[in-house]
């Protein structure tokens, strides 16, 4: 008599086997428990992470160097404003139409996302008035004030650039200036010819270019990933804490650039056509090429490339990739600004200035607590889903995992990044262009979190502009 024949006999029952369609459910809902518990560990550290970062500085009198509320370069100025209104009924509104948009088309998707995130870049913008919109950038520590100087005459510009570096130099740069290649000043230049160099203008200017960021985001995990996931990732990109210094930063502009460059690669990586490709490859090169001419921090999207080539197993890109980015460094190169014999000056200017006073004790871990006030609380949630993900490759749709690995590139872009030392304080700002990449993890989260975690970020959003005056 058989095992199941005696178990029968002695009045047990005996279990029909699995379905593959019963165990595929069992799977699905192994893995949901599996991130939303590393969700919720995530949320917590992220919590715990800030409030570390706020708490010990006020209560032992520690000065790390960053304005009146660190872990923000900001001060502490609790007020309301005109955008406020606007800016709690687009909330409002998010938390109960977000949902709604899985079944909208595609392109239409694409076009609420752009339209509802520059709405709400301007609204929390508004809340300090006009001033939010671009009134920083008239500041002579930004850019607009030397592309007035400097649009005369940009070869001489570039000539004397190296030169203008140093702290101790006639006549040296600007903070942001000197900061940065000169392909960020450009910009502005570029804007002053054109007509648009007031601070409003071009704070509008930047901000509808950071709108697109989203798009091209949620673009590229469509490609590498599933439409599905980006459905869900898309109210995440679309509105949070990020679209504060998003409204008013330059480096709102480098996230988008970076966006696009990441986008075109994952069309010549996935693409069977070979004029397809070479295009994909060509652009992606040029824009990349031109972020390393605008951040010295942004050669790190070599981490994220990198992932975006793993995960569509394709590496026909790179030579075509590496031509076009090397032809936008050496074409900077010719006209009198080399990026390797300025990065030796500017680092000497940096440790020269206030980074050197700024503790690494402090700033090595809390500037990851600045990205995640920017980010969000609810990026520690879809971090602690992408390592669930990442780690699984065989338990889940490769979807799935693409689209973790992607979360996580945006993860190790900050820690190099803090592990450098260059990127002490500001970081709120400074990581924008990794920030919408951590986000997509929020995609894998069940989908059950979405509205809470909707919640979460608009109110951090509200709370921190409302509290604390960013500066940027």
């Amino acid at each position: 008599m058989s095992g199941s024949d005696e178990r029968a006999d002695a009045g047990g029952t005996t279990s029909p086997p699995r379905s593959p369609a019963d165990s595929e459910a069992a799977t699905a809902e192994d893995g949901d428990r599996a991130r939303s518990r590393a969700g919720l560990i995530g949320v917590i550290v992220t919590v715990l992470l800030i409030a570390a970062s706020v708490i010990i500085p006020a209560a032992t009198g520690w000065n790390v160097r960053a304005g009146h509320f660190p872990p923000l370069h900001a001060i502490w100025d609790p007020g309301i404003g005109p955008g406020t209104p606007a800016a709690i009924l687009l909330a409002v509104l998010t938390v109960i139409y977000a949902p709604r948009a899985a079944g909208w088309s595609w392109r239409r998707l694409l076009w609420v996302v752009y339209g509802w995130g520059v709405a709400w870049m301007l609204a929390l913008g508004l809340i300090d008035g006009w001033y939010g919109i671009g009134g920083i950038l008239d500041e002579k520590t930004e850019y607009l004030r030397t592309a007035r100087i400097v649009v005369a005459d940009v070869p001489a510009f570039l000539r004397g650039f190296i030169e203008r570096i140093p702290i101790d130099a006639e006549d040296n740069w600007a903070v942001h200036v000197a900061g940065h290649p000169p392909g960020a000043t450009l910009f502005f230049v570029g804007l002053v010819a054109i007509g648009l160099g007031g601070a409003i203008a071009a704070g509008i200017v930047i901000t509808l270019i950071a709108g697109t960021t989203a798009i091209a985001v949620l673009q590229t995990t469509r490609l590498l990933g599933s439409e599905q996931l980006a459905r869900r990732a898309a109210p995440f990109l679309t509105v949070g804490p990020a679209a504060i210094w998003m409204c008013v930063s330059a480096d709102a502009m480098f996230a988008a650039v970076a966006a696009w460059a990441t986008f075109a690669l994952a069309v010549a990586a996935t693409t069977r056509r070979t004029g397809a490709m070479i295009a994909g490859s060509l652009g992606a090169g040029l824009l990349y090429g031109y972020c390393v001419m605008m951040s010295y921090g942004l050669p790190l999207l070599a981490v994220l490339a990198l992932t975006v080539l793993w995960l569509a197993r394709s590496w026909r890109p790179i030579p075509w990739v590496a031509v076009a980015g090397l032809a936008v460094v050496g074409v900077f190169a010719v006209f009198g600004f080399a990026w390797w014999e300025a990065f030796p000056v500017l680092r000497e200017r940096y440790w020269a200035g206030i980074a050197s006073d700024r503790p690494g004790a402090y700033w090595t871990w809390a500037d990851l607590a600045a990205v995640a006030v920017s980010a969000g609380p609810w990026v520690g949630a879809g971090i602690g889903a992408a390592v669930v993900d990442g780690i699984r490759p065989t338990a889940q749709p490769r979807g799935r995992r693409a689209v973790a690995l992607l979360a996580l590139a945006g993860v190790a872009m900050c820690l190099l990044a803090t592990a450098s030392q260059m990127s002490r304080a500001e970081v709120e700002r400074i990581w924008l262009p990794f920030v919408p990449w951590m986000l997509v993890g929020t995609a894998l989260l069940p989908v059950r979190w979405q509205r809470a975690g909707l919640i979460v970020q608009l109110a951090s959003a509200l709370v921190v502009l409302h509290l604390v005056f960013t500066r940027w």
